[in-house]
C-alpha cells in the first residue's frame, strides 16, 4: 500500500503554507492531507495533545510518511507515537529537531525575552507575520495574493505554546528520519541531522519555500522519502 504524506504546518502559520506541495504531490500520484492546526491553541496548555487529535483525525490508514516544517519538527515524535506503526518515516523541512527523549519546549530560552516584549496583558502573541516588518514577509511570500492568504489564516498563539514542555518518547527516531534545508539559520539544523547520520537535502530558498517553490520542495521531499 502506497504510504500518505501528512504535511504538519508550523502552529505559527496555517494549512495553507503545505497546500501548494500536498497539491503538487497528488499531481504525482502521491495521496497527501494536510491537517489544519489552527484551532488547537484554545483552551490553555498542554497544546500538543491536541495536535496529536487532530493529525489522528486526518490521517488516513496507510503508511504515513510525517512531514513537518519549522516548530511543528518537534512534534513529530509524539505525532509518530499516536500514529502507532502507520509511520514509515519523519521528514523535516526547514524544521527544529527534537531530542532523541526528555522535554523540550518551542522556543530556545534566548528566543523568550523577544516573545515576551509581543505578548499582549493576557499573554497572548500578534500573528507571526506580524513580528516581522513587512518588507521582512514580501521576501518570503513574494506573490499578493499568497501573502494575503497566509497572512489571513494564521492564529493568534499564547506565549505559553512556546513555553510548553513537550515529551519525546525513546525510540520515535526509529524509522527513517531525514532532513530538508532552505537556508540559514537552519544550516545548523542541517549539519545535526547530518551528525545524526540522517540523508539532508538543500533546496535553496527562505523559510517558506514549500509555498514559493512547491515542485522543487515535492522533488526533495519524494528523494528524501524514497517513495518515488
Amino acid at each position: 500500500m502506497k504510504a500518505t504524506f501528512v504535511l504538519v504546518h508550523s502552529l505559527s502559520v496555517g494549512p495553507s503554507t503545505w497546500e501548494p506541495v500536498a497539491r503538487a504531490l497528488e499531481r504525482r500520484g502521491h495521496a497527501a492531507v494536510v491537517p489544519d492546526l489552527t484551532g488547537v491553541a484554545g483552551g490553555g496548555p498542554p497544546y500538543w495533545p491536541r495536535v496529536v487529535e487532530a493529525v489522528r483525525a486526518a490521517a488516513p490508514e496507510t503508511p504515513i510518511v510525517l512531514a513537518g516544517h519549522s516548530n511543528a519538527g518537534l512534534l513529530l515524535p509524539v505525532i509518530r507515537e499516536g500514529l502507532g506503526e502507520r509511520v514509515v518515516s519523519c521528514l523535516f523541512a526547514d524544521a527544529h529537531l527534537p531530542p532523541a527523549s526528555g522535554l523540550v519546549r518551542v522556543a530556545e530560552e534566548g528566543f523568550l525575552p523577544f516573545l515576551r516584549e509581543l505578548a499582549d496583558e493576557s499573554g497572548v502573541l500578534p500573528r507571526w507575520t506580524d513580528w516581522w516588518s513587512e518588507e521582512d514577509v514580501a521576501a518570503l511570500l513574494p506573490d499578493p495574493a499568497t501573502r494575503a492568504r497566509v497572512i489571513e489564516e494564521q492564529p493568534r498563539l499564547p506565549l505559553a505554546y512556546y513555553t510548553q514542555p513537550i515529551p519525546i518518547p525513546a525510540g520515535w527516531d526509529t524509522v527513517r528520519c531525514a532532513c530538508l534545508w532552505y537556508g540559514p539559520p537552519y544550516d545548523t539544523v542541517a549539519e545535526e541531522a547530518a551528525r545524526r547520520g540522517w540523508p539532508v537535502l538543500r533546496t535553496p530558498g527562505r523559510h517558506l519555500h514549500q509555498v514559493v517553490d512547491p515542485e522543487g520542495v515535492t522533488d526533495a521531499l519524494l528523494k528524501l522519502s524514497r517513495t518515488s
